[in-house]
């Protein structure tokens, strides 16, 4: 969207590849652009992306037209106002919190999305899921060395995690311009999930082959 702050790496980056590595993101099972799915895969929000966009964006019955960041965060604060009143009985309840959060990082309020996604872990630190959406919310916000801390995290509770993998991977590359390092998660992903389908498999390899190709170039 044009008024959201990315990454400075990210800004560098020319449309065929941002449409290029969504696309293999995707396939994955993670979106990068939208960069991550993570504990949207592990709970149900109150409202589906799709409808906070789609409200937002056509309004009263308006023509549709694209939605500025501030429709976009009145949208997600009218969204979490249930869930809100829901949290104020259960302020630790780790599902409310990672609901709230994925209605801000879905409408790219991504530091508001961050805090949420924070007490979420807070009350449940071995939810790797939420700790996937905090990276990405982290990554988008600048903060590249904070999201791959916590995908670190996510990978002490569970080193077999493909997103926490493919992320982390995304992350060097994109975030630190660390194409080996990006590679090293990447085929660690591919060593600990064998079973991994073909069409998973055959992107993350495309993916490694292409980053390889890059920093050689980079050489």
């Amino acid at each position: 969207m044009p008024n959201e702050t990315q990454p400075s790496s990210a800004k560098n980056w020319k449309l065929p590849q941002v449409y290029t590595m969504a696309a293999i993101c995707l396939v994955v099972g993670v979106a990068l652009g939208y960069l991550f799915r993570g504990s949207e895969a592990h709970s149900t929000p109150a409202t589906p992306a799709s409808e906070v966009a789609s409200a937002a964006s056509n309004p009263a019955g308006s023509h549709p037209q694209m939605p500025s960041l501030e429709d976009m965060k009145r949208m997600a604060d009218k969204q979490a106002e249930p869930l809100l009143s829901k949290l104020k009985a259960d302020p630790n309840n780790s599902d409310l919190l990672n609901q709230i959060g994925m209605l801000y990082k879905a409408t790219h309020q991504f530091k508001d999305a961050a805090v949420y996604y924070q007490k979420a872990i807070n009350a449940n630190p071995g939810n790797v899921a939420a700790r996937t959406d905090l990276a990405s919310c982290l990554f988008y916000d600048g903060d590249a060395d904070g999201a791959i801390s916590q995908l670190q995290q996510s990978l002490k509770y569970d080193p077999k995690d493909a997103n926490s993998l493919f992320n982390l991977g995304m992350i060097r590359l994109q975030g630190k311009n660390d194409p080996a390092g990006a590679v090293t998660a990447w085929q660690q992903l591919l060593k600990l999930n064998p079973k991994l389908s073909d069409d998973k498999k055959a992107s993350v390899e495309k993916l490694i082959a292409e980053t390889q190709k890059r920093g050689k170039a980079n050489n």
